[in-house]
């Protein structure tokens, strides 16, 4: 759930009814298949951390849809990124998900070559054929940006800076330490439901009592349904209460999302007195991930869609290498309090998704609480219109 961190003073819920998207968006190929192109293909999408590609010729493959892409480390140390195809007649070149290519990528196929710039060097044939220039048959390129030290690829060649699509620019973790951060624990799961449907249950609150009873209890604010204090139309008469089911943060003693509230470590050393008491500083990046600061802590969650009905869930976990060198420090036993949370809310996507499928169902409406999930439903709508159906 995201949290706000603007001063504006005024009531956040919806006072009129808003439709939702159509329900068979959500279940629809064709219109999955219009999403891939209009929104996936389009958008910066988070591939992992930039030191998973240590070494020249190191390299991962990201699937975005439909589409395979390759991103590597060329000689010079320089990130490239590629689609997965040979020039010759369209062969997969890649097949391990991630390794080390060595000097050149060679197709498996009909042993076509190329440099990690993407320039082909060779293309065996007995036969020199007129017009045959190796200079324009260099791999596809593909869009890629290293930020703070994540790595992101773009389908779209004109696409700008990662950060204009940011919610908060990049800035919201700007007092975090995220290049000097080391991945300690990984969660993977696959869940049954549409990309969106995951996207629109991050944006609410209103599921937070029943289906979040343990962080409904670490955030009180969350026990009342309400991402934000101004969620709450009487917010005023609460400006001096201190009872923290009327303030942002987390419940008296506890400092960060961990199972007991306690931290694995001490603070970020450049964190306000603000950004500690919150306990959680949300930056989105849609429709890919969203990343959250904590006190001690970054975690980064990754969706992937599979099909119209199936979304990778990934999730990652980032410390300071002094904490996770600390004699009986457990990454994956405190990660274990924020993986159950995710994991509920992958039960609520699946049992939404089923319900979706009601041929009586055409259209959903949205509670006032429900302005979040407003916004993210019309930056979907934004991306579709004007474009050929």
């Amino acid at each position: 759930m995201p949290d706000r961190t603007d001063t504006d003073p005024g009531y956040l819920g919806l006072t009129s009814i808003e439709s939702s998207l159509p329900a068979r968006w959500y279940h629809d190929e064709q219109h999955y298949q219009r999403e891939l192109r209009d929104i996936w293909n389009r958008q910066w999408i988070y591939l992992d951390r930039e030191d998973c590609l240590p070494s020249p010729g190191d390299y991962r493959l990201v699937r975005i849809g439909t589409q395979l892409v390759i991103v590597l480390r060329d000689n010079s140390g320089q990130l490239r990124a590629f689609h997965n195809t040979c020039r010759h007649r369209g062969a997969e070149l890649l097949q391990e998900p991630a390794g080390t290519t060595g000097r050149n990528i060679v197709c498996p196929y009909h042993g076509w070559t190329y440099s990690l710039h993407g320039a082909l060097q060779r293309a065996p044939s007995n036969f020199r054929q007129t017009g045959f220039d190796e200079a324009e048959l260099s791999l596809y390129p593909v869009a890629v940006q290293a930020w703070r030290g994540f790595v992101f690829v773009n389908l779209n060649p004109d696409a700008g800076p990662v950060t204009e699509g940011m919610d908060c620019k990049g800035n919201a973790l700007a007092n975090w330490p995220l290049e000097d951060l080391r991945v300690g624990h990984e969660f993977r799961e696959e869940i049954a439901c549409n990309w969106k449907v995951f996207w629109e249950n991050f944006n609410e609150c209103l599921h937070c009592p029943g289906i979040h009873p343990e962080l409904s209890d670490l955030v009180p604010l969350y026990r009342r349904r309400m991402m934000e204090v101004h969620d709450d139309p009487e917010w005023q008469r609460h400006t001096a209460d201190r009872d923290p089911r009327f303030r942002p943060g987390l419940r008296e003693g506890s400092v960060t999302w961990s199972t007991d509230g306690q931290p694995c470590d001490v603070p970020f050393p450049d964190l306000t007195a603000e950004e500690q008491a919150r306990g959680h500083t949300f930056e989105v990046l849609l429709p890919t991930l969203f990343m959250v600061g904590h006190s001690d802590y970054v975690r980064v969650v990754r969706l992937s869609p599979l099909a119209a009905e199936r979304t990778e869930l990934r999730a990652q976990w980032l410390f300071r290498e002094e904490t996770l060198a600390k004699p009986g420090f457990n990454a994956s036993e405190f990660a274990s309090f924020a993986q159950m949370v995710l994991c509920q809310d992958a039960g609520a996507a699946e049992l939404n998704q089923r319900g979706l499928h009601c041929i009586a169902h055409e259209q959903g409406l949205l509670m006032a609480e429900e302005y979040a999930v407003l916004q993210f439903q019309r930056w979907v709508r934004a991306q579709l219109e004007g474009r050929e159906k």
